[in-house]
């Protein structure tokens, strides 16, 4: 598994990388443009996630239809692009005209989505952990090196690296990430996009998916500004002295709970303890006066945002059905990123009207109605899976197979396997078998 996984992983971490390095300074560097407000640089922080909106749609689409690898070749070619106009913009235009084009580059969800073709879901939880792993990681070396690197050489130079960082995740593209399996769907009746919002578990899930991102742009708006501010006189380059600690808190505590939520089916429990500790990480740094107490909710705000960031995409990938991934995927990725953007516009908006209390008992306020949206979601039904050689399958009785404890089934044409995902706890492989075997 972690052979398969690790390339994928690496191009994603890679790509997260080149865009945490500049999210601890960026809010800094932009006010000093010419042009700057405190609206148009949350903006700027969040400008990269209204094209990721625009575009994971089409991007989860094309790459069920004409394969992912293609479409993760345009996707880095775009992102690396726009690396390039930030990297030599002089004005607050060009610079958010360059965060807009990275973000075009939306293929997160296709990595994902790959992910999930050629993993088994039996063991996609910890695959998903990986990956969230190798982001949470590039996330703590980011925090670590981004304000240092922006303070002795200019945030110009975090966008050339984040160009060639692009680079190095084309040629992992084509030298190191398998081919995934064609897969051939076999479904009476013709599943549309529309379906997906109409799931109750996913439009529960792409709404925690929203929030955690919304949330976490509102912080690296607040952050930076705040303890450089006069409330805290901070330097630039000592604001990795509040990411770095926070950073690997939460990379300790994303491992218990991707066990819990995936190994015990308690992804529910999960959830709602993270949002406990998002409201009090903005009511922290909304309110408190001391630097150490800052830190202290900067640390819970980085542990709520680990702990959930594993399951998210894991538990999309078991709501979806295996033809509607990539739409799953891309639907759910567009509204997190759409509200990724709207937290940065929103949090520069209030900053330039208000003031951090106001801010933090608002955005406490909103975690707290998502807390009692949360308490309705269901922990999904456990599902085992059954894979038959397609030589054995009388393909006569696959087609009229029905029964309402399989979810679904398809053909691995690629492994001339049929797979069957069933509720194991209410019939047997033997009675799977006995209804398509030949």
């Amino acid at each position: 598994m972690f052979k398969k996984v690790f390339p994928l992983s690496a191009i994603l971490s890679l790509r997260f990388l080149g865009l945490f390095l500049v999210l601890p300074v960026i809010s800094i560097y932009a006010l000093e443009l010419e042009g700057s407000t405190p609206l148009l640089v949350g903006v700027v922080v969040g400008g990269y996630a209204l094209t990721q909106a625009i575009f994971q749609v089409p991007f989860g689409t094309m790459s069920d239809k004409i394969g992912r690898k293609p479409t993760l070749l345009v996707g880095l070619i775009i992102f690396l692009a726009g690396s390039i106009v930030c990297a030599y913009s002089t004005d607050i235009y060009t610079l958010m005209f360059g965060r807009f084009l990275q973000g075009a580059g939306a293929i997160g969800s296709v990595i994902t989505a790959m992910i999930s073709d050629i993993v088994e879901e039996e063991i996609r939880g910890k695959a998903m952990a990986i990956m969230g792993g190798s982001i949470a990681l590039s996330f703590a070396l980011a925090m670590g090196l981004g304000p240092v690197i922006g303070a002795s050489y200019g945030v110009d130079t975090l966008f050339i690296i984040t160009a060639v960082l692009s680079v190095l995740a084309m040629i992992i593209l084509f030298t190191k990430v398998p081919t995934p399996p064609r897969i051939k769907h076999i479904y009476h009746g013709v599943v549309k996009t529309s379906d997906i919002l109409k799931d109750t578990n996913l439009l529960n899930m792409i709404i925690i998916n929203a929030m955690q991102k919304g949330l976490m742009t509102a912080a690296f708006v607040l952050i930076p500004i705040i303890l450089t501010s006069d409330a805290f006189a901070w330097e630039k380059s000592d604001l990795y002295m509040a990411y770095l600690p926070a950073m690997v808190l939460g990379l300790i505590a994303m491992g218990p709970a991707a066990v819990f939520g995936e190994k015990y089916n308690k992804p529910k429990q999960i959830f709602l303890a993270s949002i406990v500790l998002f409201i009090g990480a903005f009511l922290l740094m909304g309110l408190t006066t001391s630097s150490t107490m800052f830190i202290v909710g900067v640390s819970m705000f980085f542990i709520a945002f680990n702990m959930m960031e594993p399951l998210v995409q894991s538990m999309i990938t078991k709501f979806a059905k295996v033809h509607q991934k990539g739409a799953a995927l891309g639907i759910s990725n567009s509204v997190a990123y759409f509200a990724t953007f709207i937290g940065g516009t929103f949090t520069g908006l209030m900053l330039d009207i208000s003031d951090r209390g106001v801010i933090g008992i608002s955005i406490a306020v909103t975690a707290t109605i998502w807390l009692l949206w949360t308490l309705k979601l269901q922990n999904p039904i456990k599902h085992s899976h059954l894979y038959i050689p397609y030589a054995e399958i009388d393909e006569e009785k696959l087609h009229s197979l029905e029964n309402e404890h399989i979810a679904e089934y398809y053909i691995n044409e690629t492994e001339q396997l049929v797979v069957i995902k069933y509720v194991a706890s209410a019939m047997s492989e033997d009675e799977i078998r006995a209804k398509i075997v030949k």
